[in-house]
């Protein structure tokens, strides 16, 4: 199991205006990879087609989100790289979902997430639904990863049915706003040293609607230490994970063998 090295693209976000935003995807991408050091794995923020307008979704969302995965196949593809496209407004029969798509480095969807959880405070329920169903993925054949989307991390229980099932990499793709900057940064590093797991998370910058956008986008590994993190701009945050290393905490303080769900489902 070899190393990953992992670009985060920490972007603003033309509010409502999904062809503007493909581009700007198009430039990250091809800014990722020109760097000194060729990423394994690209991520992007939430919903960065159409930012958080939210209202307009049954206009500018995506038809079964054929633009963003018609965008990921060729660039991951074109690049050799996995892509874990953030996530998108993905209009379907039964509702607009928040929708993260993984794509391999041969262009292949490989795994696709809804957000399970809708954040009241900017009206998610109202204009999204919800998603049903948390897993895992296989990411060069031998590490197991999952996707959760911004809100999802204030609930360790989803996080930990990922951990559960194998994972050892947690991608986060996010719009987290100010004033919850240091929720951010302390939930991350919660998620991480609780699970023993790396989590990878992208973050947004720039502002949309009535919201500021903090950044900050960070890598954590399973010890909780950040590796990487950037601030509250435009960049590419870089790390290298070593999914190895994951067997080895888990090893050194056995949190899972040691967990006692008859006890925590006693009444």
């Amino acid at each position: 199991m070899g190393k990953l090295n992992v670009a985060l693209c920490q972007m603003d976000i033309s509010f409502g205006n999904p062809e503007e935003n493909v581009k700007k995807v198009e430039q990250f991408t091809r800014r990722a990879v020109e760097g000194e050091e060729k990423p394994d794995v690209i991520l992007f923020p939430e919903l960065w087609d159409t930012a958080y307008d939210l209202t307009r979704l049954d206009e500018i969302g995506d038809d079964r989100g054929e633009r963003a995965q018609s965008l990921f196949e060729r660039l991951s593809r074109q690049y050799g790289v996995h892509i874990i496209g953030g996530s998108i407004a993905q209009k379907t029969d039964r509702g607009v979902f928040n929708t993260s798509y993984v794509f391999n480095r041969h262009g292949e969807k490989i795994y696709e997430y809804s957000k399970v959880h809708l954040f009241r405070l900017m009206e998610e329920e109202k204009h999204l639904s919800a998603g049903e169903h948390i897993g895992v993925f296989s990411l060069e054949d031998d590490v197991t990863a999952s996707v959760q989307i911004c809100y999802d991390i204030r609930f360790p229980e989803g996080v930990r049915k990922t951990a559960l099932l194998g994972a050892g990499i947690l991608f986060v793709v996010a719009q987290w706003p100010h004033p919850r900057l240091n929720h951010w940064r302390q939930l991350l590093i919660a998620r991480a040293i609780e699970n023993q797991m790396y989590v990878v998370a992208c973050n947004r910058v720039g502002e949309g609607g009535k919201n500021m956008f903090c950044g900050h986008s960070m890598v954590v590994d399973p010890w909780g230490e950040i590796l990487a993190e950037g601030m509250q701009k435009e960049e590419i945050i870089r790390a290298q994970v070593d999914p190895s290393s994951v067997h080895e905490v888990r090893g050194k303080i056995p949190v899972f063998g040691d967990r006692r769900p008859e006890v925590y489902e006693r009444g």
